[in-house]
């Protein structure tokens, strides 16, 4: 399937594989629409409100609406792997999920990591990894395996890879910790997620200033507030 081809089909031009015909939620502009949906190859083509041409064509019942991603989430909290996961979530509506497996990291290490991402592809649920990147989280913990930078870097070479893991670590970071520094210098170049509860005023901006990009963890709405306008 090539982008002419979908091209073509969006055009009228060609045949779509499948044409559905029912009641989408368009999420961008927040209203329900009497909608046909063209799918080339796996690929949307076209959503309009006329019919194109399509070897099989379905009218649905229900609402047509994109898939839910969960952009960060710990398969392991739910005591299930990545394939029975999708077996729970998919029916219910998810497509997508963006796991940091640092709680499998912290026992098995690397090894632990690349299980998960390889019983994921298994899965019709897209799975994508953010690199663990504080395992241990503290150096008062007890953990199974360790990971610095050359275990990220091999981390990195996986397709499903597609940032660093949440930074739990901000002390390091403001104390220039070195293999604190080193793991997100080697990830400079793509999504870096934060970990950073109560961090606010300047250190907020030193946390930052590494390119850390999100924090999920603030503990009060003036928190949340300063860091969204801060750009997290």
């Amino acid at each position: 399937m090539s982008m002419e081809q979908l091209i073509e089909v969006a055009l009228g031009e060609a045949p779509a594989d499948l044409q559905l015909h029912g009641t989408l939620l368009n999420v961008y502009i927040g209203e329900l629409q009497d909608a046909y949906i063209a799918v080339k190859g796996g690929r949307i083509a076209y959503v309009g409100s006329k019919p194109l041409k399509a070897r099989e064509s379905l009218d649905v019942e229900g609402v047509i609406l994109p898939a839910y991603i969960d952009g960060h989430l710990h398969v392991e909290s739910s005591l299930l792997t990545p394939s029975r996961f999708a077996e729970a979530v998919i029916p219910r509506g998810t497509g997508c999920i963006v796991i940091d497996p640092h709680e499998i990291a912290n026992v098995l290490g690397v090894e632990g990591v690349r299980f998960m991402v390889e019983d994921a592809r298994r899965t019709p649920l897209k799975v994508y990894v953010m690199a663990p990147s504080c395992v241990p989280a503290t150096n008062l913990e007890t953990s199974g395996a360790e990971l610095g930078v050359e275990e990220l870097q091999e981390l990195r070479q996986l397709p499903e890879v597609i940032g660093l893991g949440e930074m739990m670590n901000y002390p390091g970071v403001l104390s220039l910790d070195e293999d604190v520094i080193s793991k997100l210098k080697a990830f400079s170049d793509i999504v870096v997620d934060g970990h950073a509860p109560g961090l606010r005023g300047a250190e907020l901006s030193a946390y930052i200033s590494t390119g850390i990009g999100s924090d999920h963890e603030c503990i009060s709405p003036g928190e949340a507030y300063e860091k969204l306008s801060q750009g997290m």
